[in-house]
């Protein structure tokens, strides 16, 4: 049984969904950081991070001490892609339910190597995406992220994620 909802948010986008989660589904919500305190090992969760390069920020260390349920991973691209590259790059196994989810991006939140990192970023891949002709939606979507910040935390984008807990609580 699920007991708590644990997040690693760098920005507040994936701390927004963490807590609109857990008001929809009636779980306590922690941080990566409180939940050492509050929750005991091996407890069921469902884990939400950041992405970085496909990788889930602070999941690694939640699979370590909890039995992770579900990994929602929230970055710039658009709600449900990107599910196989952070599959892989999180070696997360086929059997665990991942949701990609679309957050938000404001380069002046960002801190010390990840805000050098984005704005190498915007300059590289922005440009290129730009450049491109034949831009797919979800490269649309990224580019204008990249371009314009943004914020598009919803209760629409966390669906996928309702529906999946709905099945598992049957």
């Amino acid at each position: 049984m699920i007991e708590a909802i644990i997040y690693t948010s760098n920005t507040g986008t994936t701390a927004e969904y963490a807590n609109m989660l857990g008001q929809k589904i009636s779980l306590p919500v922690y941080s990566l950081d409180e939940a050492k305190d509050k929750i005991s090992d091996s407890t069921e969760i469902i884990y939400l991070g950041w992405i970085v390069a496909s990788e889930v920020k602070g999941y690694k260390e939640a699979a370590k001490h909890y039995a992770v349920s579900a990994v929602c991973a929230v970055g710039m691209g658009g709600t449900g892609s990107q599910i196989k590259e952070v599959r892989a790059k999180n070696a997360i196994a086929d059997s665990m339910a991942v949701f990609t989810i679309q957050g938000g991006f404001d380069i002046n939140k960002l801190h010390g190597v990840y805000k050098a990192m984005m704005k190498v970023m915007i300059k590289t891949a922005g440009k290129g995406l730009e450049k491109k002709a034949d831009r797919t939606p979800d490269e649309d979507i990224m580019l204008d992220m990249i371009l314009h910040g943004g914020n598009k935390v919803s209760q629409e984008n966390l669906s996928a994620v309702l529906a999946w807990y709905q099945k598992e609580t049957e």
